[in-house]
């Protein structure tokens, strides 16, 4: 089982990343709105939403190629649900094996939580389109979690929230950190109910062997996001972080104690693509110590912390990041 599982990740992240660094990067200025200091309530909201600017075309760059899909015979292609700001233009698309079965592995790969991070959402499509092993794993595919944020190029969701925050809004506050627990959203909501209904216990008997979730962090994320995140929550914008330059993976806690040789080989398949991002000076990425190589483990469980990849109960559970960005790219 082991083996299979590592398999299948070493193939889907050589895939996503022969095409990332060809992703379009976001590209969207700084803003101000609202009082500095002040909370937004939600007259600034909606200036923030109603002034982003629609970039790039969801049905031609993601729906189009998700309903290509449906001529061949390895996946079901389907929605569970849509964006109440459009369902006609925001339809929330799946792509799930045909030939599923209770004695295969199953794994889930979801993309474009952050809609603005291009590289999942097309590496999932990359992914669905070439690989050939549809009929040896349950794969169940979600490219486009926040379409609307694809468009928009935008992190958060139209209602100003952080839809990789929301995936358990009762989870552990952590005083002090940047990211913690948000609202639920209409793109969590909507996925989770579907993971309910189609695939638990008592339905499908899912075992979820894998999840990954695909993400990537460019230089808006400093010169955009996080100046923004303050601004909608009334505190001082945090000084400039270092960008990690080149690929890593984020883990639970102690997963690499359990789980090490998994990691490993991950981080191995990648350096024949992309290079892993070295430590900053003080042998941390992103604030959190290294585990091993090209790998974090954050203080809290990713359902605890909201994320997405903490939504199923996968014995292999990981979150990619990469640096589109890179001058070594």
């Amino acid at each position: 089982m082991f083996y299979c599982a590592s398999r299948l990740v070493v193939v889907i992240l050589l895939q996503l990343l022969t095409i990332i660094m060809a992703a379009p990067a976001a590209g969207v200025s700084a803003f101000e709105i609202g009082t500095p200091g002040v909370a937004w309530g939600p007259a600034e909201k909606i200036v923030w939403r109603d002034s982003r600017k629609i970039q790039r075309s969801y049905q031609d760059e993601v729906v189009q190629k998700i309903l290509a899909l449906k001529e061949g015979d390895k996946y079901e292609v389907g929605t569970y649900g849509s964006l109440s700001q459009n369902p006609d233009k925001y339809p929330l698309y799946f792509c799930k094996s045909k030939e599923w079965s209770p004695k295969k592995p199953s794994v889930l790969i979801t993309g474009g939580v952050h809609g603005y991070e291009t590289s999942g959402v097309q590496g999932a499509l990359l992914f669905l389109q070439s690989t050939q092993l549809a009929s040896k794993f349950n794969l169940l595919v979600c490219p486009c979690v926040s379409p609307w944020g694809y468009e928009t190029i935008q992190r958060w969701n139209a209602a100003a929230v952080d839809p990789n925050r929301s995936f358990n809004p009762n989870g552990e506050i952590i005083k002090g950190r940047s990211f913690n627990p948000e609202a639920v959203t209409e793109e969590s909501k909507a996925l989770l109910q579907f993971l309910e209904d189609n695939f638990s216990s008592d339905t499908t008997n899912t075992k979820w062997t894998v999840h990954i979730d695909l993400h990537e962090t460019t230089d808006t994320d400093d010169t955009e996001f996080r100046p923004a995140k303050a601004a909608r929550d009334g505190v001082t914008a945090p000084a400039e972080d270092v960008i990690p330059d080149g690929f890593y993976l984020v883990a639970q806690p102690g997963a690499c104690k359990t789980q090490s040789q998994f990691f490993h080989q991950l981080i191995h398949a990648v350096k024949q693509v992309t290079h892993i991002a070295p430590p900053d000076p003080d042998g941390t990425l992103i604030g959190e110590p290294l585990a091993q190589e090209g790998v974090i483990e954050i203080p809290a469980t990713f359902a605890q912390l909201g994320l997405c990849a903490g939504m199923t109960n996968a014995e292999y559970a990981t979150l990619t990041e990469v640096y589109p960005d890179s001058p070594s790219a």
